[in-house]
């Protein structure tokens, strides 16, 4: 196989990115799985709450028990990012009209008015976090691909925590790197590389959701605005609902085609790839196309794993 066409190592033809009935299933019920995995703290913290408030004995008395008054202002509908910008004075008279205006006229079921409340705006939370999350199981199923492949190599590895923002070093009996890593690193035959995700490049001024590098996690501070050192920018597209794939296909085309133009402009042409969990007809055959030409390097269907493995190995072959 030509090493300039990876992409016939796991595609025979535009019919090869199409995502299935089954796959789009399969996409929705992980998402329905996900969801519940993320709204599991919003429910302790509303039972927590409502052991807590079951003291009180009328609406106004809720202001006296000590540690629930973050709890009182969400169920005012204050939102956490909100808070943050609100006097002690505002938030005081947030919850005071909570109590007026829906505890008391609920009468003895204040309680668990107010746990409804509570939950109310931690569902807006949710749900927004919730819109972002194709691109963040996208991210984890590349994360776990790359890490299989150096692994399968015998290569150590690096990840960057997003949690506290350090490189730690990978070992083999941590299942969750994952859900934590916002970035990896390695070497290999005197080559180092290092990915890093959903990077503002700065000489592009947006957002590329992978970006492969020929340095050493120590030196990627001060590589992201030298164009020669991007090996590889890839754009990911999680979303399952085939409503949405046209659209999120156009925002990827767009993106890449303003990374290519913004490379070429330094006389450079890294790799360029797409991968996307919901892929139609229409926009599987321009892929493809794109591929035969040359426009694009690599491309892979997200919910296809012997497609995620294989782009990920040419990632790591880089």
């Amino acid at each position: 196989m030509p090493a300039d066409r990876p992409h016939r190592q796991h595609l025979t033809s535009s019919e090869s990115l199409v995502t299935t009935y089954e796959e789009t299933r399969a996409g929705f019920v992980a998402l329905a799985l996900e969801k519940n995995r993320r709204a599991t703290p919003f429910v302790e913290e509303a039972r927590s709450l409502k052991a807590a408030a079951s003291i009180a004995t009328t609406p106004a008395s809720l202001v006296d028990i000590a540690g629930i008054q973050a709890a009182l202002l969400t169920a005012s509908g204050v939102s956490d990012k909100a808070a943050g910008h609100m006097e002690q004075q505002d938030k005081e008279e947030a919850i005071q009209g909570l109590i007026e205006q829906f505890l008391e006229p609920a009468g003895p079921n204040f309680v668990e008015e107010l746990v409804f409340r509570f939950l109310l705006t931690r569902g807006d939370t949710l749900g927004g976090s919730m819109r972002n999350i194709g691109g963040a199981m996208a991210q984890r199923k590349l994360t776990r691909a790359i890490i299989a492949s150096l692994s399968i190599a015998g290569i150590s590895y690096q990840w960057l925590s997003s949690t506290n923002n350090t490189w730690i070093q990978g070992t083999r009996d941590d299942p969750d790197i994952e859900l934590d890593a916002k970035g990896l690193s390695w070497s290999s035959n005197g080559q180092n590389r290092t990915v890093r995700y959903n990077l503002t490049v700065p000489f592009l001024r947006n957002n590329v959701d992978l970006c492969l590098f020929n340095c050493t996690s120590r030196e990627l501070s001060v590589s992201y605005g030298n164009p020669i050192l991007y090996i590889a920018l890839g754009e990911l597209k999680g979303g399952i609902d085939p409503a949405g794939a046209d659209e999120h296909w156009k925002t990827a085309r767009t993106s890449l085609s303003r990374i290519r133009e913004a490379f070429a402009e330094r006389r450079l042409s890294p790799q360029l790839f797409f991968v996307g969990a919901a892929i139609e007809n229409s926009m599987a055959e321009e892929i493809w196309n794109q591929l035969e030409d040359g426009s694009l390097s690599n491309a892979a269907n997200l919910t296809d794993a012997n497609q995620v493995v294989s782009l990920c190995r040419w990632l790591c072959n880089l």
